[in-house]
């Protein structure tokens, strides 16, 4: 079960950038939910996604500028093998599926796996001082954010955060922390979502009226 359906096209090709267009992701769950760090106002990360969002769906372009460091590089190609050592380690088997679109709001998210059981996986192949950070049960918030993201979006029971660096010793190059959302969290989660998606729409709106005659202008 899930709140939308999934699409068959491969993660990074065009059509999955295409899908993602103008959508809230998994991603980008951690700014929507940004905290204000200052007195008034609003968070400036949550601000440039809605920004970001709005310039998306009004222009078809994405506004990711693509730039890919040598970390996150390695991590797409280590991104099969750390699949591989998890389900050996847990005996699960994972399948791979495309971009899941929501059935009737704007967002979305590209899940590293379906595991069989019920279960969601996400894979993170990263730097090996965050890898041990990772070992003593140090999950981040962006991840955290990220899993309830998916988590709520797909209606699975569970997600496993999976970090993988090859460099360690055989016993400590895995790591998997099981994360959950009760049902209260589900809709408070789905509240923020819809409430931040209304904002979205708004400034589309707002932005869209540029384009109107200014009122008292001749035909």
């Amino acid at each position: 079960m899930s709140l939308g359906v999934y699409l068959p096209d491969a993660q990074r090709s065009p059509a999955w950038v295409a899908a993602r267009l103008g959508r809230l992701t998994g991603s980008s769950a951690g700014d929507m939910l940004a905290e204000v760090k200052t007195k008034g106002g609003e968070a400036a990360a949550r601000r440039n996604l809605r920004v970001r969002l709005v310039l998306e769906r009004l222009t078809g372009v994405s506004q990711d500028e693509g730039y890919q460091s040598r970390d996150m590089t390695r991590g797409v190609e280590l991104e099969p093998a750390a699949l591989a050592a998890y389900e050996i380690a847990t005996g699960a088997l994972v399948r791979r599926v495309g971009f899941l679109q929501h059935h009737t709001l704007l967002t979305g998210c590209s899940l590293d796996g379906l595991v069989a059981g019920g279960g969601i996986v996400e894979i993170k192949c990263p730097r090996s001082a965050n890898h041990l950070a990772y070992l003593r049960g140090d999950v981040p918030v962006e991840y955290r954010r990220q899993c309830q993201h998916n988590l709520w979006l797909t209606e699975a029971a569970w997600c496993d955060f999976v970090s993988y660096d090859p460099r360690f010793p055989a016993p400590l190059q895995l790591t998997i922390r099981r994360l959950t959302l009760s049902d209260a969290e589900r809709r408070a989660y789905e509240l923020a979502v819809r409430l931040f998606l209304t904002e979205v729409d708004r400034e589309l709106e707002d932005v869209r009226a540029l384009m109107a005659p200014a009122e008292g202008t001749a035909a």
